[in-house]
């Protein structure tokens, strides 16, 4: 019998759609939870610490944990499985955003930072839920699967004028109207943990269930090293593409409050923006999964770079929310693209107990060169204004672009790699 014919048989047994389901909702809350941190990181840590100069630290510290949580987090998905990391993510993002509000309401420097610790490192474990979704599913499906997943993300970007604007309108921003905003933000994040220990069997029980069927019944072969791993032909683009996608697009985003406000806009005008930038990276996620399927993983990362450049290339222009919301669509929908792309090619070069710790490596990396990115970000917005974010940010995306362009496509892979 076909192995590719075994792999849809086997996860015929399991209840993979209610899974998916569940996994999306996660992501959605996830989503909701970050809408307010992108939002109001930045300014939330100036107002309690008093120091304008700071103005990328509150964001980078998001990253920063994020990034330094991706790697545990996905060695322990491969030991444990997908589920009990999902669900602690979202309990660290429930203590860390209710110790934001503590630290709101108290003045108190040391509670904020604290907390968007816990809030970066439930980023870190909770984003690593996209390998769930390519667990379920053979290996021609997993651009798709991926994209189900992300899609209820897009649920989330109604959740910041839904939810977080009314709690800002018509209120000067002090830090006594951050508590209620943040304290609605951990109740999503408790919220996740319920919806995650939901999601049964777990997914690298599935995974481990579809390579057997594969191989026609035979034991599965131990995880490679992670040095091993990243040599292997097409993860190196891979990783190239997801470092500068994600570095790229958080970078920007989380700029993007104290930009908006910079323009003289009210800070209800921010979730505006960041709905919109929402909806890019979400809204076309199931056709996007079908089209990188089809058009290839490779050529749709250079294609995704490009449509970022645009966008921040556009931002150096526009100063109206409305330019501003354009400006960060076509981040989100360049970055969906390169994203979707970039963890459909790491999962099909890569054994189900693989899988985490290299996307959590990948993850790892990004975040950091991200947090970086938004300190000289910061840094170069307070000294030279948007323009010199808007060609920082373009550059970054560019030059992976050309190398991707020119290292041209790595050879497909017939079935999952072997241990080496």
């Amino acid at each position: 019998m076909p192995a590719c014919l075994n792999c849809s048989i086997a996860a015929s047994s399991y209840p993979v759609r209610r899974n998916t389901v569940l996994v999306a909702l996660c992501l959605l809350l996830l989503s909701g939870v970050l809408q307010l941190a992108v939002a109001v990181a930045t300014i939330t840590l100036v107002l309690v610490t008093g120091i304008e100069s700071i103005v990328g630290l509150g964001p980078a510290i998001l990253l920063a944990a994020g990034a330094l949580a991706a790697l545990p987090a996905g060695r322990l998905m491969d030991r444990l499985g997908r589920v009990p990391v999902i669900a602690g993510g979202f309990g660290a993002g429930t203590v860390g955003c209710s110790l934001v509000a503590l630290g709101c309401s108290l003045d108190a420097s040391p509670l904020v930072i604290v907390g968007f610790g816990l809030v970066g490192a439930m980023n870190g474990a909770v984003l690593l839920a996209r390998t769930a979704a390519a667990d379920m599913v053979p290996p021609e499906r997993r651009a798709r699967a991926i994209s189900y997943v992300l899609f209820g993300a897009l649920f989330g970007a109604a959740l910041g004028p839904l939810v977080f604007r009314p709690l800002f309108a018509g209120k000067d921003l002090e830090l006594d109207a951050l508590v209620v905003p943040w304290l609605v933000a951990a109740a999503m994040a408790l919220a996740g943990l319920v919806v995650a220990l939901l999601i049964r069997p777990d997914p690298r029980t599935i995974a481990l269930e579809l390579e057997r069927a594969a191989d026609q019944g035979a034991p599965p072969a131990p995880a490679a090293p992670l040095r091993t791993i990243l040599r292997r032909p097409g993860v190196p683009s891979a990783v190239v593409g997801a470092l500068a996608s994600f570095a790229v697009m958080v970078g920007v985003m989380n700029l993007t409050g104290y930009i908006v406000v910079g323009h003289h806009h009210e800070q209800a005008d921010v979730f505006t923006v960041i709905s919109l930038h929402i909806v890019g990276m979400y809204a076309l996620v199931l056709v996007i999964g079908r089209l990188v399927d089809g058009f290839g993983r490779h050529r749709s990362l250079i294609v995704g770079l490009a449509i970022m450049a645009v966008s921040t290339t556009l931002l150096a222009w526009v100063e109206s929310v409305a330019g501003t919301s354009v400006s960060l669509f076509l981040l989100g929908l360049g970055w969906n693209v390169a994203y979707v792309a970039a963890t459909a090619e790491l999962v099909t070069h890569a054994a189900p107990v693989e899988r985490g710790r290299l996307v959590g490596f990948t993850d790892l990396s990004a975040g950091l060169l991200g947090a970086a990115l938004a300190l000289l970000g910061g840094a170069a917005y307070t000294e030279w204004g948007v323009a010199a974010v808007s060609v920082g940010a373009t550059a970054a995306v560019v030059l992976p672009a050309v190398v991707l362009l020119l290292t041209g496509r790595p050879p497909r892979l017939a079935q999952a790699p072997e241990a080496v």
